[in-house]
């Protein structure tokens, strides 16, 4: 069970709304990036949240819906495949999430942010490392963030089935790299993450 250490240190030190915040979808080849931010109740007790990569497909789905219902608010976010190639994979991370606190109903005081970086935020924010499987809000934010994205690559699938995303999720597996040789990259792609195409081309 995860607990609320970090929410209650912060509200104990005299902020009111804090939130988590984390993402998925960074390493795919695909797609955008998602963020969420969520504040929940101090204290509430959701049975089985954890960090989502622990979690089976059927449990996050569940877990998605309780906290949609039971947070003080909450903001999914996305980095687009034009921001990603324009700048970089951590940039459009950061400015998602960013947007996902910057749109949260509920204004926060403190966010905490799943990973090492926590530059340039709008609200005073801190980095947690591993902070998905500590903080019960970075936690939310983790399953709000991986289900839209996993629901996402169900209907980039649906629009171009011969990559397989919905098996791989955009991921590099060996069919994924496969099916890129032989179509070559759909719009949906990343340029600077498929660079390897370029080396099959000039070896």
């Amino acid at each position: 069970m995860l607990e609320y250490t970090l929410e209650k240190d912060l509200i104990d030190k005299g902020y009111t709304y804090v939130c988590g915040v984390d993402e998925a979808g960074r390493g795919p080849l695909c797609g955008p990036v998602v963020t969420a931010a969520v504040i929940l109740p101090c204290g509430l007790y959701i049975e089985g949240l954890n960090d989502s990569k622990k979690l089976t497909e059927k449990k996050r789905e569940a877990l998605y819906d309780v906290i949609c219902k039971e947070a003080i608010a909450y903001s999914i976010c996305y980095g687009t495949v034009e921001q990603i190639n324009d700048t970089n994979i951590l940039q459009a991370t950061m400015d998602a999430m960013k947007e996902a606190i910057n749109t949260l109903s509920v204004k926060p005081d403190f966010a905490l942010i799943d990973g090492n970086i926590a530059r340039d935020f709008p609200v005073p924010a801190s980095p947690v490392v591993h902070g998905d499987a500590i903080s019960p809000s970075i936690a939310a934010a983790s399953i709000l963030a991986k289900v839209t994205r996993d629901r996402l690559c169900v209907e980039l699938d649906a629009q171009y089935p011969m990559y397989g995303i919905a098996k791989h999720k955009g991921y590099g597996t060996k069919d994924h790299m496969e099916a890129l040789r032989k179509y070559g990259p759909a719009p949906i792609y990343r340029t600077k993450f498929i660079r390897f195409l370029n080396n099959d081309e000039n070896s």
